[in-house]
């Protein structure tokens, strides 16, 4: 195990002290999960004390946790639904951290922005909103990045239908893109030969 990375995890602890909600070393990697309450600011101190020096934002990420609450082991399975994640680099010291934040409601995932630390965190924030449905407040130009503007919904979320909500293509009549229900029939993807009932038996 890193020297380093062990250093990192008891200054952590010692550093943030209330506002760690959990700290997990495990292949190498340490995670720092906080409420979102504390998000920016940890954040802001990761970035600005010498002693962590996180200089760069390599990712952000939203996660839903929903399947969690429905009987799935794990430790998060008593916590909020939506969370970001980040990868943070220490160039300083070689040395990285996850920081994962948990929204506060289910209904209305809302988390601090951290463009105003990191402005690599502007489009990777854009992306979580767009396919989590996470407002990030502060973000000074929170839209959708990869679906159309009329998208309906966050299709990363758990419970988002696998066909969509509607579909869209260019009506050569009306010279311009239309919406419609959506009209994908369900299909079967398994390959034939493993949906053959006598498959693999010998005799």
């Amino acid at each position: 195990m890193s020297q380093s990375i062990e250093r990192l995890k008891t200054l952590i602890s010692e550093v943030l002290q209330d506002k760690v909600s959990d700290l997990t070393l495990a292949l190498g990697e340490l995670t720092l999960t906080v409420s979102g309450r504390d998000y920016f600011a940890v954040a802001q101190v990761l970035r600005d004390d010498s002693r962590f020096a996180f200089e760069q934002l390599l990712d952000l990420c939203g996660v839903d946790y929903s399947e969690y609450k429905d009987g799935a082991p794990s430790q998060y399975s008593d916590k909020p639904r939506f969370a970001s994640v980040v990868h943070l680099l220490s160039l300083e010291h070689n040395v990285r951290l996850r920081l994962r934040a948990f929204a506060l409601d289910d209904e209305m995932p809302i988390l601090a922005s951290l463009c105003p630390l990191w402005s690599s965190a502007s489009w990777f924030e854009r992306e979580a909103f767009d396919m989590y449905g996470i407002i990030f407040e502060g973000h000074d130009d929170l839209r959708r990045i990869l679906t159309d503007y009329g998208f309906v919904g966050h299709p990363f979320r758990k419970d988002f239908p696998l066909s969509g909500h509607v579909e869209m293509r260019y009506d050569a009549e009306q010279s311009r893109v239309i919406y419609q229900p959506v009209t994908i029939e369900p299909r079967e993807i398994t390959p034939r030969i493993v949906r053959e009932e006598h498959y693999g038996s010998t005799h």
